[in-house]
């Protein structure tokens, strides 16, 4: 029996040791596989944090490279798939970033990378420390699989002898790029490590993609702003010209506020407007109405006709949006140096007249708002300015700019004016801006856009 058993002494006295050493190990193993865990759940929360809205691509792209090495890697290189090019962006071990590259093709078709951008799927290389034969060369060729900048591939091949390691940046089904990570053979890429990485490649592709839109977004926005502001006014001669642009929400919102000047000589066309909502479609009912102006009014300059002829094309349209316009015609060089200017209205409101004198007049004129009904007919008032005389046009998004107590209101605005009687119409333009950005107090606004004219006295020669 004890033959069978063993030596029972012995398996009393080494059996409760080696049972006690092996529970040591699995703890101390459980408790390492534990600190790994956790310190990788924490950096993920770090990654998340930092990540949290980044709307810039070039800066999401750097704070990646930072975040990720060298907890991820010793190397790390971000390869952005634009087109059939590449650009790529690199940072070693001591942080220094490189330049980065672009490359309109990334080769042949059968890289590990160019595979990455076909199948999203992950890939594992080594690069070897011996490259002396055949087969280690091959081997080296491997490090290129992932790195087709011959510069970056040197800094990397710097490691060896190392483990490469590329995984796809997805985004709403698409690859949009790669994550290459290059770890010295001693630390490597265990199961762990490997959906770390891919942890870290799918949310770093989540911001990436969403800065990319909201630069897209921005860009759309910017080119549709600009066309339906004219960049540069034109200057009325015998007057000085100015306008001011505010969008309610900067480097975003699609306004619906325009202004435009256009003639020549002796006989101008001048129009404010604020078309009803934001986004795109308000950009195309503006562009829409803008050049419905400009060319009802290449053939005949009086504000009644044009505003008549708005009407109608925004009417037909069938849709349940508006515009409201402030038209004027504006004929300089009269006899004295005074100018003419017939004004009418749909649904916006009058602007305001400051004399040279500080006297600050409100024309008596109303009109119903372009779209909304058929067949309609304009009333027209005609002003004269004189020498100094000032014309102010503005949006609803003066007089409606909301502050802690009240609106800002057509009466602050009449108030404001009278101290800045001769001043050029850019002061006066910069001068209530300012003014009704102090009564927002931090307050969101609607779009607000000016436009100022004032005599010069000046004859003008009337054209032919």
């Amino acid at each position: 029996m004890d033959a069978l058993l063993g030596d029972s002494t012995g398996a009393s006295a080494s059996s409760p040791a080696s049972t006690s050493s092996a529970s040591r190990e699995r703890m101390a193993a459980e408790n390492s596989a534990l600190e790994h865990a956790l310190e990788r759940a924490a950096f993920m929360q770090d990654v998340s944090r930092q990540l949290a809205g980044s709307l810039n691509v070039r800066r999401t792209l750097l704070r990646l490279l930072h975040l990720g090495v060298p907890y991820l890697g010793d190397w790390m290189m971000l390869a952005i798939f634009e087109g059939h090019g590449v650009r790529l962006e690199s940072v070693g071990a001591a942080g220094s970033v490189a330049e980065p590259v672009f490359l309109t093709e990334l080769g042949d078709g059968a890289t590990a990378l160019d595979r990455i951008r076909r199948s999203g799927q992950t890939e594992t290389l080594q690069s070897p420390e011996d490259l002396s034969g055949t087969a280690a060369g091959q081997r080296e060729d491997s490090l290129g699989m992932l790195i087709p900048d011959e510069r970056m591939r040197q800094r990397a091949a710097a490691l060896r002898p190392a483990d490469v390691l590329g995984v796809g940046l997805t985004s709403r089904g698409t690859t949009i790029g790669a994550l290459v990570l290059v770890r010295r053979t001693s630390r490597g890429f265990d199961a762990a490590e490997l959906k770390l990485a891919e942890e870290f490649a799918r949310r770093a592709a989540v911001t990436l993609d969403s800065a990319a839109l909201y630069e897209e977004r921005s860009e759309v926005a910017s080119v549709l702003q600009a066309s339906l502001r004219p960049p540069v006014l034109e200057q009325i001669p015998g007057m000085r010209v100015s306008a001011r642009f505010r969008a309610a929400m900067e480097h975003m919102a699609i306004g619906g506020d325009f202004y435009d000047l256009h003639g020549a000589n002796d006989d101008w066309s001048l129009v404010i407007g604020d078309v009803c909502g934001k986004g795109v479609e308000a950009a195309v009912l503006t562009g829409r109405a803008r050049q419905t102006i400009r060319t009802a009014a290449h053939f005949d300059r009086s504000p009644a006709t044009i505003l008549s002829a708005l009407n109608d094309v925004l009417y037909s349209a069938d849709s349940d949006r508006f515009v409201t316009v402030a038209c004027a015609r504006v004929r300089p060089g009269c006899a004295d140096g005074s100018a003419e200017v017939t004004l009418a209205l749909a649904g916006h409101p009058a602007p305001l007249v400051l004399r040279g004198d500080g006297t600050v007049e409100e024309p008596e004129l109303s009109g119903t708002l372009s779209g909304v009904l058929p067949d309609l007919s304009y009333a027209e008032i005609t002003i004269q300015l004189r020498r100094g005389d000032l014309m102010l046009f503005y949006t609803d998004g003066v007089c409606e700019a909301k502050g802690p107590e009240d609106m800002f209101g057509v009466e602050r605005l009449r108030a404001l004016l009278p101290a800045y009687a001769g001043a050029e119409p850019d002061a006066v333009c910069e001068a209530v801006e300012q003014r009704v950005i102090d009564h927002l107090d931090g307050r969101a606004h609607d779009d607000i856009a000016l436009l100022a004219l004032r005599c010069e006295g000046v004859a003008v020669e009337a054209s032919g």
